[in-house]
């Protein structure tokens, strides 16, 4: 989300989307505050600071980690006086972290080479991620009373399978992680957060050609991608996305731009990637409302205020036509 007010936005989010908000992430607030950041603010008996290039392993705790611990809370604190002061109690509520491929691809050991070429450093950033998110969940489940579903971001993921991350030194790049490993890892996250959720479980990735097939196998509840980037998908993918649908796998379809277009669309031209991807795919059109959620394309950070809202409500009233289809459907 945009600007740096936890307060504002969380009631902005639960104004909007009162059938399935979330805990809102303000990168606007800098270190601590992204995506890597926030999450190494989550990890159990690990720390980390900045350096110039990033996010490294630190021998203790400092202010950067201490930062992100802060922020998080304030954060937890925003949404629930949002939520006392709306006197609602919705029945679930989401919250992201980097997954775990995503946060060893952005994090360096304390030598300056990413976690990612250290086996035994995915290992143990995985289980201290489990660990610490699984604490996180019985906190926002004990103070907004509502179920909790996780979303693990994973942006980095196409380029740890393709082996396309630069090494350290700029002049080489990191092997490239085999499906087998990367399934097994992902599938651990999702095991160990259904079971401390009680919920399914979403892995997100928006690149154009995400890697469906590998996080249909991790048995995750829930795919989220970029649907406007799928009109122009090769047969495999798509065969990989009907193949995730048709087993009952709920996908979150990103459709609503980021940041405002020049000109704002009409609900049925949002939908239209949903529409057309069904369509492809030749299922029936009712899948949408069974098995299909709504969502902004890839987060609302670079968005104005203005935007952000009509995004939210746009979003909610695809969620509304795709259960009551308009007639021109």
């Amino acid at each position: 989300m945009p600007g740096s007010d936890a307060a504002e936005t969380a009631a902005i989010v639960l104004g909007e989307l009162p059938d399935l908000p979330y805990l809102p992430e303000l990168p606007d607030r800098g270190v601590g505050a992204d995506l890597i950041g926030r999450t190494c603010g989550l990890l159990v008996d690990l720390a980390v600071e900045v350096v110039p290039s990033g996010y490294r392993v630190a021998s203790r705790p400092g202010r950067h980690y201490r930062r992100a611990v802060d922020l998080l809370r304030w954060d937890l604190d925003a949404l629930e006086n949002a939520q006392q002061r709306a006197g609602m109690r919705p029945r679930l509520i989401k919250t992201q972290v980097a997954g775990p491929w995503t946060l060893c691809a952005n994090v360096e050991t304390a030598r300056g080479h990413r976690i990612l070429t250290d086996h035994g450093a995915v290992r143990e950033f995985t289980e201290s991620l489990i660990e610490g998110l699984a604490a996180h969940v019985v906190e926002l489940r004990e103070r907004t009373g509502a179920g909790v579903v996780v979303q693990f971001d994973e942006p980095s993921l196409p380029e740890v399978l393709a082996g396309s991350l630069s090494t350290a030194s700029g002049y080489d790049t990191v092997s490239a992680v085999r499906a087998p490993e990367a399934r097994d890892l992902l599938g651990k996250v999702v095991q160990g957060m259904e079971q401390a959720t009680g919920n399914p479980v979403v892995l997100h990735c928006c690149a154009p050609r995400p890697p469906v097939a590998l996080l249909h196998s991790t048995r995750a509840g829930g795919i989220s991608l970029d649907a406007t980037a799928l009109d122009s998908a090769p047969a495999a993918l798509l065969d990989e996305i009907g193949e995730a649908w048709d087993s009952g796998t709920e996908l979150l379809l990103g459709l609503v731009p980021g940041i405002a277009p020049e000109r704002w669309p009409s609900l049925h031209e949002a939908a239209g990637p949903a529409l057309r991807l069904v369509d492809r795919l030749g299922f029936n059109r009712s899948i949408l409302a069974e098995r299909a959620v709504a969502t902004p394309v890839c987060g609302l950070a670079g968005a104005t205020g203005e935007w952000t809202r009509r995004a939210l409500a746009l979003t909610r009233e695809l969620g509304k036509a795709f259960t009551e289809p308009p007639e021109n459907w």
